[in-house]
């Protein structure tokens, strides 16, 4: 009885524990916000408002859904650095400033295959709030640029 107790506890765990990570990583368990951009296209984002969350980014992810990204919110305008470690899939990132006007992108930002941390960093020249990542190559056909305005609520 002890063993069968034992047994069932070890399965319940591993299923908690396996499903949480699902979870946890799943970009549908994801709250997402509406970010509306100048062509009229609204992307769907996930929130990255953790440093958890900040960290781990769009990292490990296969693909990214078309009008799709990640809007990552700060407590602070800072200059603030990204990189492509550990990232799959090529992305366009664009810093904001507390206005949520557009001050600095990066386009078609590579993949980094790099197993070490010398992959290369990306940030803007001043301060930002938010970053958003969208597919690599998107950002010309949403009419975003420097000075452009995005308009989404703050979680």
């Amino acid at each position: 009885m002890m063993s069968r107790t034992l047994t069932v506890s070890v399965l319940l765990l591993a299923l908690t524990t396996l499903g949480g990570r699902e979870a946890m990583s799943s970009p549908a368990a994801a709250p997402l916000i509406r970010v509306q951009t100048p062509s009229g296209t609204v992307i769907q984002a996930e929130v990255a408002d953790t440093p958890q969350k900040r960290a781990t980014g769009l990292m490990y992810r296969d693909h990214l859904e078309k009008d799709h990204g990640m809007l990552f919110f700060f407590d602070q305008a800072q200059e603030w650095t990204f990189w492509m470690k550990n990232t799959k899939i090529a992305l366009d990132l664009i810093w904001m400033d507390p206005k949520k006007r557009v001050i600095h992108i990066e386009r078609n930002v590579p993949i980094c295959t790099r197993t070490d941390d010398s992959c290369p960093q990306y940030r803007p020249n001043e301060g930002a709030m938010f970053v958003l990542e969208i597919a690599a190559g998107t950002v010309d056909g949403l009419k975003i640029e420097k000075g452009t305005k995005l308009q989404f609520p703050n979680p």
